[in-house]
């Protein structure tokens, strides 16, 4: 799936009720909004530096892209992973994230996206 498909599926949770996600739609949100972000990254590397895009480690795919697009965008993009990482796991001590925080990082999500698409070497500018 696409990283535009993934964030289609978010808004859908963040604006129909889903039969069967009763509690569980704000995790599921953050997956997929996450997923939308891993994407996005993956295609950046396979057009950036293919070797770092074999690279399994996520840490080390955050940790490069600040050689390869703006240092802002690549902390922007680290940030919304770990926050989304975190919504997505349950923590019986902690709030899950709030349908408005959950539309934020949809929102920053597409920004970051949209960065790493026009960084992406070969994009029209």
């Amino acid at each position: 799936m696409s990283p535009d498909g993934y964030l289609g599926a978010a808004d859908r949770l963040l604006t129909e009720v889903v039969a069967g996600a009763r509690g569980t739609w704000p995790r599921a949100c953050a997956w997929l909004i996450r997923l939308a972000l891993e994407t996005a990254l993956a295609g950046f590397w396979e057009s950036a530096c293919p070797p770092v895009a074999q690279c399994r480690s996520r840490r080390a795919q955050f940790l490069l892209l600040p050689r390869y697009c703006d240092a802002e965008l690549s902390h922007r993009m680290a940030q919304a992973w770990a926050i989304l990482s975190e919504g997505g796991h349950h923590h019986a001590y902690e709030l899950g994230l709030t349908a408005a925080e959950l539309r934020r990082l949809r929102n920053e999500a597409q920004a970051i996206i949209t960065g790493l698409r026009e960084a992406t070497p070969g994009h029209p500018s």
